[in-house]
């Protein structure tokens, strides 16, 4: 002899289906936000940083109230090289030189280790030879003359891209290659002047 369920069994049967279902839906959805907060958190350690631009120096190709990203591997994993545009933590001495208590910098690698670098009026020497800045830049390089140097290893050489309104290595010195944290290779705003570096 068999038996029925009733209709309230079922009911509550089915209810407790659905109170299962949600239950693993919601269990679901944590694991998954906390894996992208996860995979988040180590990629902005370890590979990527969104950046704000605060000040002119950077200009024409950076602006103020710009967001950029910066690739870190790039420069654990490869080289930095004349031309590259890098963030790196600020020298003690920019405080001192610039009247800027600022942590981190944006600027344009003109020097690398082992070259030789100096001025001539308006013209960056690097090796004996005129700079070919194939960047945008703003002239003239301003009053303050680069001094005949050799760029110590690990260290490099940095102007902003607006020469006369930036402090840099020419008032501070070289950036050691431990303070860079990344290079600069995508512009995300204003999305109307989104550029790949």
């Amino acid at each position: 002899m068999g038996f029925t369920q009733s209709e309230e069994d079922l009911k509550r049967q089915k209810r407790a289906r659905g109170r299962r279902r949600r239950q693993r839906a919601g269990i679901e959805w944590v694991v998954i936000i906390a894996i992208a907060l996860t995979v988040s958190a180590v990629a902005r350690v370890f590979i990527f940083q969104t950046y704000y631009i605060p000040s002119a120096s950077m200009e024409p190709t950076l602006q103020i109230g710009d967001r950029i990203i910066v690739d870190k591997l790039s420069v654990k994993l490869g080289t930095v090289n004349t031309g590259d545009i890098i963030v790196f933590k600020a020298p003690a001495t920019v405080a001192t030189e610039c009247g800027d208590a600022v942590s981190d910098l944006v600027k344009r690698v003109v020097a690398v280790p082992g070259d030789k670098v100096s001025s001539k009026g308006n013209t960056i020497l690097v090796n004996g030879v005129a700079l070919k800045e194939n960047w945008p830049h703003n002239e003239p390089l301003g009053s303050r003359v680069i001094e005949k140097q050799v760029v110590p290893a690990n260290s490099y050489f940095v102007i902003g891209d607006n020469h006369p309104d930036s402090c840099d290595s020419r008032y501070w010195g070289y950036v050691p290659r431990a303070n860079i944290i990344g290079k600069v290779f995508v512009r995300i705003w204003p999305f109307s002047r989104l550029h790949w570096f």
